[in-house]
């Protein structure tokens, strides 16, 4: 059951707009011509005037040139994958190590079906799928941190 608010035909004001070809859209001026004509293309032309200029402006440099026969002291993975990799790090059982590699995307997967029953979408109303998703956060944050320490100090990120 959804609540449609749909516009008075009978408000002079309204019926005067509709009267000079403006106003059909209830809450303002018509889409076509007035955005996606004139706006979108200056929105998108600066857009790409700021990134092309910052490009040529700060160029990213390419780094040394890469040895194939020197391997480096310490290979880590992207980003995105250092909580996953500091997980199978520190586990002494590699094949442990493996199963909660496993384990992270199954508990992704998961997700979505803790709480498939409320029909909420507001976070403070789903209280487990939120718990969830803030201890997965702030865990997967601690690990990729942890990442690029040092083994000994790869769980306690040298806190404690």
């Amino acid at each position: 059951m959804s609540v449609l608010k749909k516009p008075d035909l009978t408000d002079p004001k309204l019926r005067a707009k509709l009267a000079k070809g403006m106003g059909h859209n209830y809450y303002g001026e018509p889409a076509w011509p007035n955005d996606l004509l004139y706006t979108f293309p200056i929105v998108i032309l600066g857009t790409l005037a700021c990134i092309i200029g910052l490009a040529i402006l700060e160029p990213s440099g390419l780094g040394e040139k890469s040895d194939p026969f020197a391997t480096p002291l310490e290979i880590l993975p992207e980003w995105y994958l250092f909580p996953t990799f500091n997980l199978l790090r520190v586990i002494p059982n590699k094949l442990i190590g493996l199963l909660s590699m496993a384990a992270v995307p199954a508990g992704l997967i998961a997700v979505p079906f803790i709480e498939n029953v409320n029909k909420f979408q507001n976070p403070f109303r789903r209280p487990v799928a939120s718990a969830v998703f803030l201890f997965g956060t702030v865990a997967a944050i601690w690990l990729g941190i942890g990442a690029a320490l040092p083994i000994n100090q790869a769980l306690t990120l040298g806190l404690f």
